[in-house]
C-alpha cells in the first residue's frame, strides 16, 4: 500500500459521491493482476486520468503512474501530490526523459498511463495517435491496455466551465483486450487506434441519450462539438499562436 495514493483515492471517491457520478466499468479482467501494462486512454477532458485508474484499482488495488504535462508538476498545490503519486512529468519541448522514466516503471512491473492523442480532443472523437505508447510497450515488453472513457467531458473539458457540483452524470470506462507488443511502432499504433475506436463506439451506443445540440455530444451524434477536421484546424491555430508567443518571448529575453 502507498498511503498517499490510497488517501487520494479515498478523497476522490468521496468527491465522486458528492457529485453523484454514476460509473459503469467494464473490462476489469483485461488489466493484468500483476506485471506491467501501458494504459492507453482517450483524452476528452481534464479529469480523464482520475477515472482511468478505476479498472486497475478494482483489479487488486493496482495503481497507475500517469504521464502528465510538466506544468501540473510545477503548480504549488498539485505538484507535490503528483510527485508523491509517482506520476511522470512530460516536457513537450523535450520528452526523452519522461519516455525513459515510463519505460523504467514498466520494466519494474508498473502500470503506466499515457494519452496517445497527446492533447484533449475537442471533437470527442479519436484524433491521430502518436506512437510513443507503442514504443514503450515494445521496449519494455509490456502489453498495451486500450482504455476508453465516455462522459468525462461533461464534467470538465477544454473551452467550457467545469461542472463539479452534484450533476449525477454517468461516466463509462471500458478496457479492451490487451494488445501484445509485437511488430513495429506504427503498425502497433494503428492496431491500438482500431481497438480504441471500436470500444469508443461500443460505449457511446451503451451510454443512453445524446441530446442534440449539446456541447459534449460529437457532431456525428447530432451534438454541437466540432467535427474532427474542425477540431484539428482549431488545434493547429492554437499551436501556431502558442509558438508565436514563445518566439516573441525568446526574442525579447536578454541573452
Amino acid at each position: 500500500m502507498e498511503p498517499v495514493y490510497a488517501s487520494v483515492i479515498t478523497t476522490a471517491r468521496l468527491l465522486w459521491l458528492a457529485e453523484g457520478l454514476k460509473f459503469e466499468i467494464s473490462g476489469v479482467e483485461n488489466v493484468p493482476k500483476s506485471g506491467p501494462g501501458v494504459v492507453a486512454l482517450n483524452h476528452t477532458g481534464y479529469m480523464d486520468f482520475t477515472y482511468a485508474g478505476i479498472p486497475a484499482y478494482l483489479q487488486g488495488k493496482r495503481y497507475v503512474r500517469f504521464m502528465a504535462k510538466k506544468e501540473v508538476f510545477d503548480n504549488k498545490v498539485s505538484g507535490p501530490i503528483m510527485r508523491a503519486l509517482k506520476h511522470i512529468p512530460v516536457d513537450r519541448a523535450n520528452g526523452a526523459d519522461s519516455y525513459h522514466q515510463a519505460v523504467e516503471y514498466l520494466k519494474q512491473g508498473e502500470l503506466v498511463g499515457v494519452y496517445p492523442e497527446a492533447t484533449i480532443s475537442r471533437s470527442f472523437e479519436l484524433k491521430d495517435f502518436k506512437n510513443g505508447a507503442a514504443r514503450m510497450a515494445l521496449e519494455s515488453g509490456a502489453p498495451l491496455l486500450p482504455t476508453v472513457i465516455w462522459g468525462a467531458q461533461r464534467v470538465w473539458t477544454k473551452g467550457y466551465p467545469k461542472q463539479l457540483g452534484r450533476t449525477g452524470y454517468k461516466i463509462m470506462v471500458g478496457v479492451a483486450e490487451p494488445i501484445e507488443p509485437v511488430g513495429d511502432p506504427d503498425t502497433l499504433t494503428a492496431q491500438l487506434h482500431k481497438s480504441m475506436s471500436e470500444k469508443l463506439l461500443e460505449l457511446q451506443d451503451a451510454y443512453g441519450e445524446h441530446p442534440r445540440g449539446e456541447f459534449w455530444v460529437p457532431a456525428r451524434l447530432g451534438g454541437s462539438a466540432p467535427t474532427l477536421e474542425e477540431a484539428n484546424r482549431l488545434d493547429a491555430e492554437e499551436k501556431a499562436a502558442r509558438d508565436a508567443r514563445r518566439a516573441a518571448r525568446d526574442e525579447s529575453s536578454p541573452e
